[in-house]
């Protein structure tokens, strides 16, 4: 096989298949994880009737999903009602496209060369997951405006303000990050917390307000709880995608946990080193698993806090993002930005 064609489309084409298909079994057994654990939270069983355990039922969830009838409600805009679970599911996945899991590796000898185990490594890396994670909104206020219900535009509009008040607290959070990584990539932020001393050179230790003010903003992002006022129940039947069944209510169910498994994996490689291991001698351990474990940590942090925190009120919403974090956010960047500057200078 030509060498410009191994390395510039099979090789290319393998990892998009592999990280497709990992993705959707974790978001799969995400939600299987999550109707466990709210069950023992709230001492009940949980599913249990399909496969060993109730472990088959993300598979038997998904078939129904596929068989189910797919309606269309009268008066809805059909070409937009079918377009935007498709943007808000495409936006979710292309960010995957530059997230980094793992170091290069040649696969325990059995490569020539290392590779990268990720799709690519680009210089602007968080500038492009920022920039397309912000398309996804669309999807949700095109769902809301297209279903020709006022619950579902209510949701959609809801969607909107929530989603631009907390991007912006959330871009002042990972400026503070770009300010000590001196780099975009969200490669060299993670070796940039490589040190002698493993975790005491992760960033969430000087940057632990900038990590409180990313995480609140991430839940908020994802539309989970306490800041799930977009999907609110008791109010909105449901939100945005009150009138969607089917595979449509399938690509918005999975988007939202793609989109909470991305938010934890961003966390994890500016916060919490990436695939570094948290103390010396702990090589041994392949380093993906070490990312993986990190962001199964966050992701249980967001199954408990749905089972915990009660829903806030919309003006209570907007109040913690305009008056709290953004506030907080601009205080902070301005002094990491002062410590950078200290410490470069007693450096140089």
């Amino acid at each position: 096989m030509p060498e410009p064609l191994l390395q510039f489309l099979i090789i290319p084409l393998v990892k998009v298949v592999v990280i497709l298909v990992v993705l959707m079994l974790i978001v799969a057994y995400a939600t299987f994880a999550e109707r466990k654990f709210l069950s023992y939270m709230q001492v009940r069983i949980g599913p249990n009737r399909v496969g060993p355990k109730g472990w088959l039922q993300p598979i038997a969830d998904g078939l129904k999903l596929f068989v189910k009838e797919d309606l269309v409600p009268t008066g809805a805009s059909k070409a937009v009602f079918m377009i935007a679970p498709c943007l808000i599911m495409a936006t979710a996945l292309l960010v995957w496209s530059v997230i980094p899991f793992a170091p290069a590796t040649d696969l325990f000898g059995l490569l020539d060369e290392p590779i990268e185990p990720f799709l690519t490594n680009i210089n602007i890396a968080l500038l492009f997951i920022l920039g397309v994670s912000g398309i996804g909104v669309y999807g949700i206020i095109l769902g809301g405006w297209s279903s020709n219900n006022k619950f579902s535009l209510m949701g959609g509009l809801r969607a909107g303000a929530q989603m631009i008040s907390y991007e912006v607290p959330m871009g002042f959070a990972i400026v503070a990050i770009l300010l000590m990584a001196g780099s975009l990539s969200l490669v060299d932020i993670v070796n940039a917390q490589a040190g002698a001393w493993g975790a005491a050179h992760w960033y969430i230790w000087p940057g632990i307000l900038a990590f409180g003010i990313y995480f609140i903003c991430g839940v908020a992002e994802v539309n989970r709880n306490p800041f799930d006022l977009p999907e609110a129940e008791a109010e909105l039947v449901g939100g945005f995608h009150t009138e969607y069944s089917g595979m449509k209510f399938a690509l918005f169910f999975m988007a939202e946990y793609a989109n909470m498994v991305l938010i934890s994996s961003l966390a994890v490689v500016m916060f919490f080193g990436g695939w570094l291991a948290p103390f010396p001698g702990l090589g041994f351990v392949p380093p993906v698993l070490w990312f993986i474990g990190k962001v199964f940590c966050f992701m249980f942090v967001y199954i408990w806090f749905r089972g915990t925190f009660p829903r806030y009120r919309f003006d209570q919403l907007m109040h913690i993002g305009w008056k709290w974090l953004l506030p907080l956010s601009l205080a902070n960047v301005v002094v990491v930005a002062l410590g950078v500057l200290v410490v470069n200078h007693l450096k140089g």
